[in-house]
Order: structure tokens, then sequence, then C-alpha cells
């Protein structure tokens, strides 16, 4: 368990640093302008311009709720019916996602990219106030199926197979180029079995929405954080209520017991299934905890780049006009 618990908090380490790193280490108008671009249709159209009071009261509201179960169980505000977006628009695009069910432009540290940093998939992340599709059976597995299939899972699989051959995670597997493969194939169907039970087939029978429905800016982090951890234990139902996660929590544990038909005896035992268990629930809280952050940290960077290109196109116009100080005699 200690080593379970150390490689968890490694990995969900790795996923902030690497944005940390990004921020810090690269040119803040090349991030921004990456950003902007890799999201344009995230950023459009732009949000109105807040007020200095409403500026100030959404950054003060940061403290906790009166009850505890309220971090766990938020009430979420009712909104009026609204034709909801195309599936296939909702899975492959971004189109509208900047709108909410009113029509009105979504803030940019509450927008959901589809893509995260342009190629993490975020697929299953919903838009504050805005109006998705109706999750079902069809919806539920075109979305698993383009989860299950991208490109960057693909990518991410060959990253945990080579880490997983290099820590020796199960002896029997063995070691080199065979080792190797021996983990990439088995990884594959666990990380596909995953999906579609978790994403598709749990939760259409369940009627659980499973869609990740960040709590968003204007609350503390703390609070953010508590509300992350619980979104493990608690889901939706397709009516919008809180549930317990059974369809995610369920996809998860059938998936380690599917996975004993095609492993080893020697790494299918209680004390090996339940440290795989754990590491996928770590998983799935440090990319959530990269949902819920990653739009305030975009929407700083593409706002201060909009406030340089802004002031630099003023002032090459006071200089064309020879209105700028520094053109003066």
């Amino acid at each position: 368990m200690p080593k379970l618990l150390y490689s968890s908090a490694a990995l969900t380490a790795l996923l902030f640093s690497s944005l940390r790193l990004s921020a810090q280490q690269a040119s803040p108008t090349l991030l921004a302008e990456a950003l902007e671009k890799a999201h344009a249709p995230l950023f459009q159209p732009l949000a109105p311009a807040a007020t200095p009071d409403a500026a100030s009261s959404s950054s003060t509201d940061s403290s906790l709720p009166d009850a505890p179960s309220e971090i766990l169980f938020p009430q979420q505000p009712q909104q009026p019916s609204a034709p909801a977006a195309s599936p296939e628009k909702s899975i492959r695009g971004c189109e509208g996602c900047g709108v909410d069910s009113h029509g009105n432009a979504i803030p940019l540290e509450r927008q959901q990219p589809k893509r995260i940093l342009g190629f993490m998939p975020n697929f299953r992340s919903v838009s504050a106030g805005a109006a998705p599709p109706p999750p079902g059976w069809k919806y539920n597995f075109k979305v698993a199926t383009h989860q299950a299939f991208d490109y960057s899972s693909f990518l991410f699989l060959g990253l945990t197979s080579i880490t997983a051959e290099g820590m020796n995670s199960h002896p029997v597997l063995g070691k080199g180029v065979d080792g190797f493969w021996a983990y990439t194939w088995r990884g594959f169907l666990d990380k596909t079995d995953g999906t579609y039970l978790s994403a598709w087939l749990l939760p259409s029978l369940l009627h659980e929405d499973t869609r990740y429905y960040p709590m968003g800016s204007g609350h503390s982090v703390m609070m953010r954080s508590l509300y992350i951890i619980s979104r493990q234990g608690v889901a939706r139902t397709y009516s919008g209520h809180d549930t317990p996660n059974i369809a995610g929590l369920g996809g998860k544990a059938l998936t380690q017991i599917i996975s004993r038909s095609y492993y080893p005896s020697g790494a299918t035992d209680f004390g090996t299934l339940a440290t795989k268990f754990g590491y996928s629930i770590m998983r799935d809280v440090g990319f959530s905890a990269v949902r819920e952050f990653y739009p305030d940290i975009a929407a700083h960077y593409v706002r201060k780049h909009r406030a340089k290109v802004a002031a630099q196109a003023a002032q090459d116009a006071e200089d064309a006009a020879g209105t700028h100080p520094s053109t003066q005699q």
C-alpha cells in the first residue's frame, strides 16, 4: 500500500508539474498563442468584460459552505430546457461549447476544451452552464469508442507500458522487448475494457451520467480539491440528481476481474488486482484535477496575451498617427 500511494502521488505530481513547467519554461507569449490556436473554438466568442465589483465578488467568493455535505453534493443550478448540442459535434469538436443554455458566452475559466494542451482527450467534461447532449446507449458508445481509440490513448499506453516494464511491476511478464510487448497488449485490453464498461455499458444500463461537471472558479482551491476526490464516488442520474458512482467504480472492478483471463497466474492475486484498482482511481483523480484547474490556467495566459496584443496595437496606431510621446520632438 505505501508503494501504491507513493507511485500514485508521483503520477499526480507529474501531471501538475508538466503544466507548471510549460508555464514557467515556455515564453508566456508563445504559450498563450499555442493555447489560443489549439482551442480557438473554445475561446469564442469572448465573454463580456466583468465590472470591477463583479470581478471582486467572484475572486473573493472562496468561503467554505455552511454544511460539509455541500462539498460532496453541491447544489446544481436548475437550467431551463434548451436544445442540446449535436452529439457528433460534442464528441469531435467544441462548436458551441462557449455558449450556455441561454445563448450567453461562458467565461473562459469555466469552459472545457475537447483536448487539454491540444492533445490530451477531454471528451467527457461539460462546460459550466452548457447544454450537453443527453446521454444514452448511442451517445455513450460513440464517446467510449472515440476515447478508447484516440491517438493519445496509444501514446499514454506506450508510456505506462515502458514504465511498468522498467519498474518490473509484474515480474512474471518478463523484461526487455518481450516484457514490453507483454505489458502493452495487456494494458491495451485493460484500458479498452475499462473505458467501455465505465463510459458505455454500465452507465447506459444504470442511467448514470459519468461525465465530469467541474465546480469551476469562484470557489476555494480546497473546496474544489475535495469536490474532485468526491467525484470518484458520486455521479449523476440522467435527470441530473446525484447518485453513487456505481458505473465508474463497478467498471474499474469488473476490469480487474476480466483481466484474470489474460494475465498469468502470478499477476492475478487479490493484492495485485487491488493495487491496479487503486492506481486506476488515482489516475482518475489526477486527471480530474487537471480538468478542474486547466481552464483557469489557459484563460489566464489567453487574456494576458490578448491584453498585450491590444496594447501593442494601440501603440502602433499612436505611432502611425504621430501622437505617441516617442515621436514628439
